[in-house]
């Protein structure tokens, strides 16, 4: 009993921590800026540490069900994550271009990043790495889709016609969503795996932990739990981080990339160890994966919620945003096009990624 306690240690901090918040949050905030904004980079870190323990209790259910429900499992809550942290933040004074920006910049981390980042390392270890290329081209052209109607069609609709237009992009993420489950789970469920040779299925892999072997209810209780945690702390966060940027200089999206980082920072331990595996596979379902499911579920969610309110959402992209995320499909269709990623293919994504960074840093 003590050792499952102690495994969930993180939890316990997380719980702390904001416990430590709400009894102290206005006596921070009349402390200055430094104080603040070492008092939200604390949630922050809280945040991710309880993150991490959802994703560990996600892969367990993963492990028990397997491709590709397994992934699945893993991409939801990571989305799931986001999409609480970005509800409660959109409750305070936050810029009216969060969600858009959110889902940039996790699509960026994604596509760009986790996936960059782990072909180029499993490519310098492996060389060429192969995975099944039906699951690219099929998560490529939903991103497309997905991200087309909901960010980019927006820019020409009127201002006076939003209502409609939000309640259509609801009903089309859910229409997409629904017949991709379907399609993923279903007849074309061989479209995300992968059959590994028999000896490489052997070759780096970590046997079974112990805490696999033990009842999914536990973890679905540690999921829902953290969760809730987690929509805790980041009220917290979003009072103390809006107070601690504000008249700062900060770039306008940096709020909108700690949030998409927070629900990326498990699902890149978990990408680099299946690249790092020879399992590439996995991480075309994680990284890509989570870039539809982000779209596809936070879109209508946040669409939901400005109906609700009656307080629209800018959601239609950038000119700058618009041309990377062009860039980043391309450069995705053509690398994930052939069945096998190397390290030059990783690179590009990943070079795409700097640039992301370099653009978010100079405000753009």
């Amino acid at each position: 009993m003590l050792s499952s306690l102690l495994k969930e240690r993180f939890l316990f901090i997380g719980l702390a921590v904001a416990v430590i918040a709400y009894a102290s949050e206005h006596t921070l905030l009349d402390m200055g800026r430094l104080p603040v904004l070492i008092a939200a980079f604390a949630l922050i870190v809280a945040i991710i540490l309880v993150s991490t323990r959802i994703a560990h209790h996600a892969e367990i259910l993963a492990s028990k069900v397997g491709d590709p429900y397994g992934t699945m499992i893993l991409t939801l809550s990571a989305v799931m994550v986001e999409v609480v942290v970005l509800a409660i933040m959109m409750q305070g004074e936050t810029s009216p271009t969060l969600v858009r920006d959110t889902i940039y910049a996790a699509v960026m981390l994604d596509i760009n990043g986790i996936l960059g980042l782990a072909a180029l390392l499993g490519g310098i270890r492996h060389g060429e790495q192969p995975y099944n290329d039906d699951s690219g081209k099929t998560y490529g052209v939903m991103i497309l889709t997905a991200m087309g109607i909901s960010m980019v069609v927006p820019e020409f609709v009127p201002r006076e016609s939003w209502h409609l237009y939000s309640a259509f992009t609801i009903g089309a993420m859910i229409a997409l969503y629904a017949l991709f489950l379907r399609m993923q789970v279903g007849a074309h469920s061989y479209f995300f795996s992968y059959a590994y040779p028999r000896a490489e299925r052997r070759e780096g892999l970590p046997s079974k932990a112990p805490e696999e072997n033990e009842p999914a209810t536990l973890s679905i209780v540690v999921i829902v739990v953290g969760v809730v945690l987690i929509g805790t702390l980041a009220e917290a966060m979003s009072v103390l981080l809006t107070a601690g940027l504000k008249g700062s200089g900060a770039p306008q999206a940096l709020m909108a990339v700690v949030v998409a980082a927070i629900s990326a920072a498990p699902e890149i331990l978990t990408a680099l160890r299946a690249a790092l595996a020879n399992r590439m596979q996995s991480v075309v379902n994680i990284a890509m994966g989570a870039s539809l499911s982000t779209v596809i579920l936070t879109v209508p969610v946040m669409e939901a919620i400005a109906l609700y309110t009656g307080q629209p959402f800018v959601m239609a992209m950038s000119p700058t945003q618009t041309v990377m995320v062009t860039i980043t499909l391309i450069a995705a269709a053509i690398n994930l096009n052939d069945g096998e990623t190397n390290a030059i293919e990783g690179m590009t994504h990943f070079i795409l990624f700097a640039t992301f960074v370099m653009l978010t840093l100079i405000g753009l």
